[in-house]
């Protein structure tokens, strides 16, 4: 498989651009339902589940973002359409971690993600960068794609997600970038999906009001949201009972898939073996240098210093989870660098912005 970054550019109405995204990568997002719905059915067969509940769920989430989002909800509707797929079968697939979550949380937890954000005191530049890894099932590597939006209302994005979806990680023409690590803490229900709430977060000109959209969603599942631009970078973990925020203006941090906050580490189920030493070992390489550069932060993600349980995650460490993509963002200069794969196997790309920022992120 290359492991080129495939690309997309989409232009019109929400509606439009959704049409335009699920027809061309049409057969890739079949292939990529039917596998993650192989995948689910079993898990929950083994739990003594059918899948007929979790579409429920998934239907009644997607009529959640009728509400939310009408603009975001349009847009699943064209990607449905176009690709000719049900648009509660892609909505509950794209989006199951979360809804998965509500039938039943796993046991164990495989999947990960591990984030970087810096403040401008450790950049070469003096503003600040952000980046991450998303780590997942290894087949979903070559799902990975990257979608360039450029919608007739609204700031023009890219996002790096899988076939199908909307926003995994992204960053938008304002110099707004985004992206999430999974959480797994009991209490999931019907609300917003991740996908979702970060979609809206990214079509937002402002750090602070894509901030406050994640900060009050009634999110469906556990996640840590981060949100950056140039001078800046917040996070929230976020359950469907609590937000708790942290900010880079008390110094670089880092998340991979535990919780911080007290209250909800008491709710924590089925951690992944390498969230404490992923975390641990990206704190220690951004506290090496406080010069560091979108490229030197791309590299970090590549590091395999504790074997199996590292932020560069193999299929050979037979962990459950793979990196299927990586992104490093320089806001202040509208750079968003990604790969397909992990950092030291895939080819970067800079993902090209056509528009000016009209409004500049503070």
């Amino acid at each position: 498989m290359s492991m080129t970054l495939p690309q997309l550019t989409v232009t019109g109405t929400a509606e439009e651009m959704g049409r335009q995204y699920g027809a061309h990568w049409r057969d890739m997002i079949h292939d990529f339902v039917a596998n993650r719905v192989s995948a689910v059915e079993t898990y929950l067969a083994e739990l003594g589940y059918d899948t007929s509940r979790l579409f429920d769920a998934g239907a009644a989430c997607l009529e959640q973002l009728r509400g939310f989002d009408a603009d975001g909800h349009a847009e699943h509707l064209g990607i449905a359409a176009g690709a000719e797929i049900d648009p509660v079968l892609l909505y509950t697939t794209a989006n199951m971690t979360d809804v998965r979550d509500i039938i039943a949380l796993p046991v164990v937890d495989d999947e990960g993600c591990t984030a970087a954000l810096l403040p401008p005191e450790i950049s070469a530049n003096g503003h600040s960068l952000q980046g991450q890894t998303w780590d997942l099932n290894g087949p979903d590597v070559k799902y990975v794609i990257a979608l360039h939006r450029m919608p007739d209302e609204g700031p023009e994005t890219w996002t790096v997600t899988c076939a199908g979806c909307q926003t995994l990680m992204g960053m938008n023409q304002h110099g707004v970038t985004v992206g999430t690590t999974n959480l797994k803490t009991k209490g999931a229900k019907v609300g917003i999906p991740y996908l979702s709430l970060l979609h809206l977060a990214l079509k937002q000109e402002t750090l602070e009001a894509a901030s406050k959209i994640v900060e009050q969603a009634p999110v469906a599942g556990s996640h840590s949201y981060w949100i950056g631009d140039k001078d800046r970078a917040v996070e929230w973990e976020r359950t469907p009972q609590k937000s708790t925020y942290r900010t880079t203006e008390n110094g670089a941090f880092v998340r991979s898939n535990h919780c911080l906050d007290p209250e909800n580490i008491a709710l924590e189920s089925g951690l992944s073996e390498s969230t404490h030493d992923r975390f641990a070992r990206m704190q220690k390489l951004l506290d090496q240098s406080d010069a560091h550069t979108v490229e030197s932060l791309s590299m970090l993600f590549a590091d395999r210093s504790d074997g199996r349980l590292s932020i560069n995650r193999f299929e050979e460490d037979n962990s459950g989870a793979t990196t299927n993509a990586v992104i490093a963002c320089n806001p202040a200069d509208l750079e968003f660098l990604a790969c397909r794969g992990p950092a030291d196997q895939g080819e970067w790309t800079k993902l090209e912005f056509e528009r000016a920022p009209v409004v500049a992120s503070a």
